[in-house]
């Protein structure tokens, strides 16, 4: 055989990678839009109207502004035209009480940035000290550091992200003074990024603890194992054989968990958002729901959905790559 053939691009012995990646592409495709569906229609269902709030509009009024929206249609009818608009036109629909007549993603979009900085941010900081504070507690296991760690951790994951939030606010800014207590969307440079410290440290607390109480229990495994043995009677001290092999086969395993990290972290900023006034997609989301702004509620979903779907495909081909035991699509 010609030597200058070409073999077939497989990953690791498995099945061809473009067709691996199309494959978890349509799948992510079809689990957005199955959330889509059930989204749109629990939205539509839940108790309450746009209009409780406005007692003083007449029975024509608002039916005129239904007809305008195609409200006045069936559930499954107002479904097919919204998803029609979003597909062909990237039609996201009009604000009906927050921001009246305003377009959907003009609504959202500016709001993006902030929301993705506040989220990123907060898991880029946890997953460094998580490690840290792990590596601490498995190499000096059951000493006071490790029991410290522990206490740490089983208090920072009880606890969820928005009463630290409202502790930090009491103790932080109200008590000490030295950061806002409510972000302040007119401020610049040093002043803005103050009014987002507090957020950042409030979600991050609780993918720290998971962070540390994952890689301790790896680590702690992996210290005690048969190739760790033969690294120190290869001549490696605990220490070198600790850091050249343990923490390296330890750290892979926690690409498993960033994606329930970071969907963590995301479904806590939609409170921790409207907590402290910060005019992201959480903070939005929330108001829509008071106010039962149908549309702009479906499309906070619909980008949560879309950021959770995404990251767990990247992880998903990422530990593919990085692990050579694993065979994208085969059997390892």
């Amino acid at each position: 055989m010609d030597g200058s053939t070409k073999k077939p691009n497989r990953p690791l012995g498995g099945i061809n990678v473009s067709k691996y990646i199309l494959q978890r592409i349509g799948a992510m495709l079809l689990t957005l839009f199955i959330i889509v569906t059930i989204g749109f229609m629990a939205i539509r269902l839940m108790p309450g109207g746009m209009f409780d709030n406005d007692a003083d509009m007449t029975t024509e009024q608002k039916a005129a502004i239904e007809a305008k929206y195609n409200l006045d249609k069936s559930l499954p009818e107002q479904y097919w035209l919204f998803l029609k608009g979003l597909v062909t036109k990237g039609d996201w629909g009009i604000s009906l009480s927050l921001y009246p007549n305003t377009p959907v993603w003009d609504v959202i979009r500016n709001k993006i940035p902030l929301t993705m900085y506040i989220n990123f941010l907060s898991l880029f900081i946890s997953l460094p000290l998580g490690m840290l504070f792990g590596i601490i507690a498995a190499v000096r296991k059951n000493t006071i550091a490790d029991h410290s760690i522990n206490f740490f951790v089983v208090l920072m994951i009880s606890i969820p992200s928005f009463v630290f939030a409202t502790l930090l606010q009491y103790l932080i800014s109200y008590k000490i003074g030295i950061l806002p207590i409510i972000f302040d969307g007119a401020a610049v440079g040093w002043q803005r990024f103050k009014g987002l410290i507090l957020p950042i440290i409030a979600l991050a607390l609780s993918p720290i603890a998971r962070v540390t109480r994952y890689l301790r229990a790896e680590l702690a495994e992996t210290i005690n194992s048969d190739f760790m043995l033969l690294a120190r009677t290869k001549g490696l001290t605990e220490r070198q054989a600790t850091v050249r092999h343990g923490i390296r086969n330890s750290m892979l395993p926690l690409i498993n968990i960033l994606v329930h990290m970071l969907t963590g972290i995301m479904g806590g900023s939609m409170v921790i958002e409207d907590i402290f006034g910060i005019p992201g997609i959480g903070g939005i989301m929330i108001q829509s729901i008071n106010a039962h702004d149908y549309p702009v509620t479906l499309a906070a979903l619909i980008f949560y959905s879309i950021i959770s779907l995404t990251a767990n495909l990247a992880v998903d081909l990422l530990y593919g790559v990085v692990d050579p035991r694993i065979r994208m699509g085969g059997k390892t």
